[in-house]
């Protein structure tokens, strides 16, 4: 629903055994102009005629009959059978004036969210209001006004006007609960609805304007309002819904400062937690053979008795098609005094077989290699290490057969010749 300048208005009359009255009040409100968009009749379970007579006089009429009893209850169910844009509430006794509804429905264009009717503006007036009741509702009306801050001059007053979105803000109780067993009413269902209305449309803030009205004296038949029971009613409803306004305010207050507390101040950034570093995994142990670029500096491993220390001014031939760099540069790593696995690589001090293996240690299985303490003491005691597999080639002699272990690198040498003859 949009609000416009040309709303549809639904006009909502609650009666009970009001046929005679109808017969008058239908045709005037079918004859203004601008014309309403629908009439709704809601029937309190009449028992003259008044169903039959609203379809006779206006056969466009719409009727339905109310789920409980009371005036508060017939409203509720008219409001929720509306179609139109705005809802105008009209008592079928009579007493309103339907040449006022352009009137409430301008004042709504106007901007008002609330339109309500007052006998005692300029322009407005009763002829059918007594001493006493005038009294009664003068007292009432300063009590709401002491307690919702409003200027009402005339609370109890039963026509009225509004837009229809603002229905949910009204809170009426629900048409189709059930009528409670000892014969009651349920809260808002009595003639306590226009004191109800105005004091939830007061303290939902709501834009209210007072329209000057003039009310008329019953056409036929009595009134249904109990002058001290109602106004009883009313009294109580005005207390009751000081205490809901004050409720419902303290829970506006909490779910706002809920949302503050989760809200971050304007202007500072919502920074997301740092994701927590992965551990890695554990580096591999010196044992894996590493590229010639990444490996340490080689330590140069001890001369042989009697014979001084080569260095390799140029590539030297290992055997065939094998070539290691002038430089020295190994791709394994030394241990100490003695090069480590050397993939088939001839160092100058000592030989080493092609895959990798000392001589003496078949099927793969290495020497252990010497620390440079133990070297420079002329000790061999052996130091366990764990170096990477290495594949024979195919050209390869394999080594069987146990080896004595020589210390230094002519016993090696030798030993090699001997077992080579």
């Amino acid at each position: 629903m949009q609000r416009n300048g040309n709303p549809r208005v639904s006009v909502v009359v609650p009666t009970r055994n009001e046929a005679r009255n109808l017969e008058v009040v239908l045709p005037a409100i079918a004859a203004v102009r601008p014309a309403v968009h629908e009439i709704i009749i809601v029937d309190g379970h009449s028992v003259d005629g008044t169903i039959e007579t609203a379809q006779r006089v206006l056969p466009w009429v719409k009727v339905i009959t109310q789920t409980r009893k009371g005036k508060g209850n017939a409203m509720a169910c008219g409001f929720a059978a509306a179609t139109g844009d705005v809802i105008v509430m009209f008592d079928a006794d009579g007493s309103a004036d339907p040449a006022e509804i352009p009137r409430f429905v301008q004042a709504l264009v106007d901007g008002a969210d609330f339109a309500k009717g007052s006998r005692f503006v300029r322009g407005g007036g009763s002829d059918d209001i007594t001493l006493l009741r005038k009294s009664g509702n003068a007292g009432l009306n300063g009590v709401a006004n002491a307690l919702f801050g409003t200027s009402y001059t005339d609370l109890c007053y039963g026509y009225n006007a509004f837009w229809r979105d603002i229905l949910p803000i009204l809170d009426l109780p629900p048409i189709d609960l059930p009528q409670p067993p000892d014969g009651s009413m349920l809260w808002g269902d009595g003639f306590e609805i226009e004191t109800l209305l105005n004091c939830r449309v007061a303290a939902a803030g709501l834009k209210i304007t007072e329209v000057p009205s003039m009310e008329r004296e019953r056409i036929f038949g009595q009134t249904n309002l109990r002058t001290f029971a109602d106004g009883t009613r009313v009294l109580r409803t005005l207390a009751a819904e000081k205490r809901r306004a004050a409720r419902k305010k303290a829970e506006r207050a909490r779910a706002e400062a809920q949302a503050r507390a989760l809200t971050p101040p304007r202007g500072v950034p919502v920074v997301s937690p740092a994701p927590q570093p992965v551990a890695s995994a554990p580096q591999a142990v010196a044992s894996t053979p590493q590229p010639a670029s990444q490996a340490p500096a080689p330590h140069p491993a001890p001369a042989a008795p009697g014979r001084p220390p080569q260095n390799h001014a140029g590539p030297t031939h290992t055997g065939p098609n094998r070539v290691v760099p002038a430089n020295g540069a190994r791709n394994g790593q030394f241990n100490g005094a003695r090069p480590a696995q050397q993939n088939g690589h001839h160092t100058g001090q000592h030989p080493v077989q092609h895959n990798g293996h000392v001589p003496g240690h078949a099927n793969g299985q290495p020497k252990p290699a010497v620390p440079a303490e133990a070297a420079a003491s002329g000790q061999a005691e052996p130091v366990e290490r764990h170096p990477a597999p290495q594949v024979r080639a195919e050209n390869e002699p394999r080594v069987e057969g146990p080896v004595r272990e020589p210390r230094d690198g002519v016993s090696l040498r030798l030993a090699l010749e001997e077992e080579a003859s």
